[in-house]
């Protein structure tokens, strides 16, 4: 079973909280439902009050990340069989939380190279085809 990382901005759930309530509600009966289906590894939101620090490879730490490499919004870790029932649940998700989800492979051991998927419209479905990008083995693709 492959594992896939399904997972949202922040920015993309532009919200009244009305919205956000119910789009709340409606996304955890969703995890629930992929617990009962026994496919819920884990998942849950990042916390944007505490700053994320980034350890070098000399042991520094410093208060930043890469360029471009703020994480913010939520996540869920899913173990399935096939990339289309991954995609589903990113359908799932998607609509419930009224935003477009991004699905990727997440590979376990140190390898380079990984595949990335995602959801390009929670509305219609559409999806891009997978690409392969180079990852270097120390970041642990």
């Amino acid at each position: 079973m492959t594992k896939y990382l399904i997972s949202f901005a922040a920015e993309a759930m532009i919200l009244s909280d009305e919205e956000l309530r119910a789009a709340s509600d409606e996304s955890h009966a969703v995890i629930e439902e992929a617990k009962a289906a026994g496919v819920y590894a884990f998942g849950g939101g990042i916390d944007e009050t505490i700053a994320p620090v980034m350890v070098g490879g000399d042991g520094s730490v410093s208060f930043k990340t890469y360029l471009g490499s703020r994480l913010n919004g939520g996540f869920a870790v899913l173990e399935v069989p096939a990339r289309e029932e991954a995609v589903e649940w990113a359908r799932k998700l998607a609509t419930v939380c009224r935003c477009a989800q991004s699905k990727t492979v997440a590979r376990s051991g140190w390898s380079i190279g990984k595949t990335r998927e995602w959801i390009t419209s929670p509305q219609t479905g559409s999806l891009s085809e997978p690409s392969s990008i180079s990852t270097p083995a120390c970041l642990g693709a």
